[in-house]
């Protein structure tokens, strides 16, 4: 009963707007609803017949049923042994056996096969508020996350503030970024859409608005909206930055059409200078051109 009230609930967040890996939209929310279910199917095993016999059990032994066996000595049985302890084992080892799997398959720094090359975008955690920059197009936009569907996005992530978790559950898994570390996540949209990004890890008073739309777009409109932000002559330097990360909830997002450059690791050097020469030095070593794959730490 909890288990399929928990699914009822779980696939409501839909109907919400609030995203669900029930709804994936994408091959890694996909592969984790499939995760989900398995696990779901073997817990099942277990509980469907607790729930069955529990009932059957209280209404056969009774007080008032003369019939049920009474057998004060019995104290052993090599059948029910064997069920109460070796179907538990089975299922622990199933489990084991597909999370590890699938905890590999759905490794968020595995790369995801497509026939575009990938879109890099490097995202900064900030108080409350996520900073989403393009490298490969030199613009940046704030609390708005727009991609091309059906092309792999690899993302680079680091927090200029306390530890925060990107998730965006309809298509991909939950990261994240911490502040002098760069992490990684994969993701893909089938199809052109609008989905709920979002922070998970409680960082203060503003947490609850630290949440974001992820726009798909074909490419054709992807294209066109990258001229637009370009067009609006906007530059994200260190003086807008250091305006920008000022503690506040932004109800808007934002665009710039220029990034100074190296903005990224220039932040990550703020906590950590040689983590930040390293990752530089690596990504431009291995550097984004076309036909190439992102490199990973």
């Amino acid at each position: 009963m909890f288990v399929l009230l928990s699914l009822v609930l779980l696939a409501g967040c839909h109907g919400l707007g609030l995203g669900s890996f029930l709804h994936p939209k994408g091959p890694v929310a996909a592969e984790d609803r499939e995760l989900f279910m398995i696990t779901v199917a073997l817990m099942l095993i277990v509980v469907v017949p607790v729930f069955v016999l529990t009932p059957l059990l209280a209404w056969r032994y009774r007080l008032g049923n003369p019939r049920a066996a009474y057998r004060p000595r019995w104290d052993f049985s090599k059948p029910l042994e064997i069920l109460v302890w070796g179907l538990p084992v089975v299922i622990v080892i199933a489990l084991g056996i597909v999370t590890w799997r699938q905890t590999h398959r759905l490794d968020p720094y595995r790369p995801i096969s497509s026939a575009a090359v990938p879109l890099r975008v490097q995202v900064i955690g900030l108080d409350w508020k996520w900073l989403f920059i393009y490298p490969q197009q030199d613009i940046a936009s704030v609390n708005e996350l727009v991609i091309p569907a059906g092309q792999t996005v690899h993302m680079s992530l680091t927090s200029d503030t306390v530890m925060v978790s990107l998730l965006v559950p309809e298509l991909a898994g939950q990261i994240y970024a911490m502040a002098g570390m760069r992490t990684e996540l994969n993701m893909l949209a089938d199809h052109p859409g609008r989905f709920l990004g979002e922070n998970t890890q409680y960082n203060g008073q503003g947490f609850q608005n630290q949440k974001f739309p992820v726009v798909a777009m074909a490419p054709a409109g992807f294209d066109n909206w990258v001229a637009q932000v370009r067009a609006n002559g906007r530059v994200l330097d260190q003086a807008q930055y250091a305006q920008l990360a000022r503690p506040s909830a932004m109800p808007t997002s934002e665009k710039f059409s220029r990034v100074e450059p190296h903005l990224f690791y220039r932040v990550i050097g703020r906590y950590c200078p040689d983590c930040a020469k390293q990752l530089q030095r690596q990504d431009e070593g291995t550097e984004y051109s076309e036909g190439e794959k992102p490199s990973h730490d």
